[in-house]
């Protein structure tokens, strides 16, 4: 499979910003819905669910199929590799960060007052 373009990255970057958005990914991860029961989750209408839906589907982040009258969405997670592999040298760099810390504090409080030999 080729690999997405940089336009196609923008696209899913800019649909995993809106909160909403995000929310609509946890909930079809879940399973497959249909855009009422989704909608459902929301204090919007369903055309604005649609809308966010639509932005979804253009990241490739959902794909959509019709059941008789309904439509139903799915999570597609395979976009959210890439979005894993550039966040990845960041988790590393707080993981270190934290052992620091952890270093200092045991530096700093070697002994637990509470604790007995």
């Amino acid at each position: 499979m080729p690999r997405p373009s940089i336009a196609d990255d923008d696209l899913v970057y800019r649909a995993l910003a809106s909160s909403t958005r995000r929310r609509i990914l946890d909930l079809l991860a879940e399973g497959s819905r249909p855009v009422h029961e989704l909608a459902g989750h929301f204090a919007m209408s369903r055309p604005s669910i649609s809308e966010h839906l639509k932005v979804l589907r253009d990241a490739g982040l959902v794909s959509e199929a019709k059941h008789g009258r309904e439509r139903h969405y799915r999570l597609d997670p395979a976009p959210l590799a890439d979005v894993h592999d550039w966040l990845s040298p960041y988790e590393r760099f707080w993981r270190g960060r934290l052992r620091d810390l952890q270093q200092v504090l045991d530096d700093t409080f070697p002994d637990d007052p509470q604790e007995t030999p």
